[in-house]
């Protein structure tokens, strides 16, 4: 009888290991042309469907997506590398042109290297990102290689 009555919370606990997971590495279409990408950071919002055991969730990602001066596309984490809090473009009237953090007065340059002798000690994390069909695909942000 005690097995009877173990199995299924057995079953129940160790289902979601016995489930098929997505890849945490997989590329989404965030519905942005690639023609529509200018020099100039904009803000890109998309949405990711998220399992966490048995809860499935949408959860909100946003990008500060740009071309460089080689017409490379950067797509940038908008978190703050100090304490998490969201950076934006152009965020502060003192120093234009550049991504600021009102938490602790953070900044990163265009290219999302932090400015010398703010809080930030490192550079803003970057996202995988592909171009397929000529919309922009975005996966997960990672550090910046050698930061």
């Amino acid at each position: 009888m005690a097995a009877g009555l173990l199995a299924p919370m057995i079953r129940f606990a160790i289902d979601p290991v016995l489930q098929s997971q997505e890849k945490s590495g997989d590329l989404v279409n965030v519905n942005l042309s690639v023609d529509d990408i200018t020099d100039t950071p904009q803000r890109v919002d998309w949405e990711v469907q998220q399992v966490d055991g048995w809860y499935e969730s949408n959860i909100n990602r946003t990008a500060w997506v740009y071309k460089d001066e080689n017409g490379e596309i950067v797509a940038l984490s908008p978190i703050c590398t100090h304490l998490g809090c969201f950076v934006s473009w152009e965020g502060s009237e003192d120093y234009p042109n550049e991504f600021y953090c009102p938490c602790h007065d953070g900044r990163y340059y265009k290219d999302g290297t932090n400015v010398p002798g703010t809080p930030p000690l490192r550079p803003l994390d970057v996202y995988e990102h592909a171009v397929e069909n000529g919309m922009l695909y975005l996966g997960e942000p990672k550090p910046r290689e050698g930061a």
